[in-house]
């Protein structure tokens, strides 16, 4: 059954001469519980394809259906209220609130939702990424890889439809790379989660359960 679809999806920047096609007709499918890795150089759009799948930003036409739901039909509070309780984000830079604790980040968007925290998740969640002990720890006292494990913990709190992750391990050594890849293929695999990978390696999108590959705005058929 499929949980995400994107139809005749376009975005252009520009006007006229100018005018440049950073997305040209993407039409895509993503099953629910399937991990997808979108590959591509720099500038091939897959960074604008991820931020029109996640409602950051609006297209030029086309339709993005989540849950069958065309996201952009809603209007800006709608798709904010939205985005929070139904999509995850996991991005390079990690983005973890620099006052919170490790705990505090974690639980953030159920606290901005006024929701109940689901502790036996929580724990689960906490127990999949290891990261038990630290929970009290501020951001600034973690390594980077600890940072992405706590991004993830975060995407995952609220139960998504989807998670999309942003190079997520643009900023971490190789072998640190290889822990968050891990981990989010467990957790991909251990709470049936929908994710989507953006990524311009070709051997990290190794990891998913299928590759899409986007170049010049347009993805790339086999």
């Amino acid at each position: 059954m499929s949980l995400l679809e994107t139809k005749g999806l376009k975005k252009i920047y520009g006007s006229g001469d100018n005018a440049v096609n950073a997305l040209d007709e993407i039409n895509i499918t993503i099953e629910d519980g399937e991990f997808a890795a979108v590959v591509g150089t720099s500038g091939s759009g897959k960074s604008t394809l991820l931020h029109m799948l996640g409602g950051l930003d609006r297209p030029s036409s086309g339709k993005v259906l989540i849950g069958g739901k065309d996201i952009f039909s809603f209007k800006d509070e709608e798709l904010t209220i939205f985005r929070r309780r139904k999509i995850g984000f996991v991005f390079q830079a990690y983005n973890l609130v620099p006052s919170l604790n490790v705990y505090e980040n974690i639980i953030l968007p159920l606290e901005l939702d006024g929701e109940k925290i689901d502790n036996d998740f929580l724990n689960k969640i906490i127990s999949t990424l290891s990261i038990e002990e630290k929970l009290d720890s501020l951001p600034n006292q973690l390594s980077g890889g600890q940072q992405q494990r706590v991004a993830i913990a975060r995407a995952l709190i609220s139960k998504p439809m989807i998670l999309l992750c942003d190079e997520p391990t643009g900023n971490l050594d190789s072998k640190t790379s290889q822990d968050v890849l891990s981990l989010l293929k467990v957790s991909s695999e251990r709470f049936s989660q929908t994710m989507i990978m953006i990524t311009h390696n070709e051997a990290i999108a190794q990891i998913a359960d299928r590759i899409i590959r986007i170049e010049d705005g347009k993805i790339q058929l086999k």
